[in-house]
């Protein structure tokens, strides 16, 4: 069983900066894909971006490349999502996620993740 926390969430104006945390309680977190995904108000949850497990590898939606970075630290159980020139449309509840640790590949469906956060809220004003 794997329990993540996500944190950082917050108000800011467009074209600023946040970075969202996640620390995972669990002894699987470094053999465990990690994802963020987002749901805004009446929307279907998305994804945003996974990291791989040993490889480090990324993966990121099309809406995001560029202007965000995950990453994670395995000592300290915590995956990161750091967000630049966000803008409104970026406004939504972020949730962290984890497969099951041993499924290495990198998924962008959330059907994909057997473990979430209860979400940490992102607003960008105009």
């Amino acid at each position: 069983q794997v329990q993540l926390a996500e944190s950082g969430g917050g108000l800011v104006q467009a074209g600023g900066s946040l970075k969202l945390s996640c620390v995972a309680a669990g002894r699987t977190f470094s053999r465990s894909v990690m994802a963020w995904f987002r749901q805004a108000p009446g929307k279907e949850r998305e994804f945003v971006a996974a990291i791989g497990s040993s490889s480090g590898t990324t993966n990121y939606a099309d809406s995001v490349q560029g202007r965000f970075t995950i990453t994670r630290d395995d000592i300290k159980n915590t995956v990161y999502l750091e967000m630049n020139v966000l803008n409104p449309e970026d406004t939504a509840v972020y949730y962290c996620a984890a497969r099951t640790a041993g499924f290495v590949a990198i998924s962008s469906r959330s059907s994909g993740y057997a473990y979430w956060g209860q979400g940490t809220q992102v607003t960008v004003s105009s």
